[in-house]
């Protein structure tokens, strides 16, 4: 078998000193952040349902806007573009700017030039900060920058998941606008958080792959009251 290589690492701003490194095994890619891998390049079902589950929600707005928290892998972000209209606009959230880097580099592959579409408009910076500067400007805003809802990637990350966080989300999407938020597991608390932060919300589990065997992932799919 193929060995793992290390192709770069970055910093991720802020709190925490968290490092995150690209790793390389033939034509697979790995992203990892300490000893936990946060994406792989052969698991995309999940990452790819939170954005057509999220436009289910929303599907025949005019000129829906959707915010992208976390680049990853562009697996959301291809799928989005996949069921959008050509009126959407779509903003990135990424907070570390390597992974951009990564994306339009030695990742090339894998995001099959999605980054050059143009609805697509990349916000380097905190996805926190830029929700709460955002009034009623979002139909969609879709997370998958931890784990689950926790701050895996930076302590600070505990933000987007509590009340006040969740308020604030709340604030930013537009009238009957839905939060997608992406987890390797379950978290019952968190959907009550969900409600009592005046979100519908559901958690659906989904398959970590697009096949139909393998392990499942979570999405809460949450719509302003």
């Amino acid at each position: 078998m193929l060995p793992w290589i290390q192709i770069d690492q970055a910093d991720v701003p802020g709190d925490g000193g968290q490092v995150l490194r690209l790793k390389q095994r033939g034509q697979e890619f790995s992203i990892m952040l300490g000893t936990n891998e946060l994406m792989n390049s052969r698991l995309s079902g999940s990452e790819e349902a939170l954005a057509s589950l999220s436009y289910e929600r929303i599907a025949g707005r005019p000129r829906p806007h959707i915010m992208i928290g976390g680049l990853g892998m562009g697996f959301t972000l291809r799928a989005a573009l996949d069921v959008l209209p050509e009126d959407a606009r779509v903003t990135v959230a990424e907070l570390v700017p390597a992974v951009v880097d990564w994306a339009r580099g030695p990742m090339a592959q894998v995001f099959k030039g999605c980054l050059d579409d143009p609805r697509v408009h990349i916000h380097l910076g905190d996805v926190g900060a830029l929700i709460r500067a955002s009034k009623a400007a979002f139909d969609a805003i879709l997370l998958d920058v931890d784990n689950g809802p926790d701050g895996l990637t930076r302590p600070s990350n505990d933000r987007l998941y509590d009340h006040e966080g969740l308020r604030a989300t709340r604030e930013a999407l537009r009238p009957g606008g839905v939060l997608a938020v992406w987890s390797s597991g379950p978290d019952d608390k968190f959907t009550r958080r969900l409600r009592d932060s005046g979100f519908a919300a559901e958690a659906k589990s989904v398959r970590a792959s697009t096949k139909r065997s393998g392990a499942r992932h979570v999405i809460w799919l949450a719509e302003r009251k």
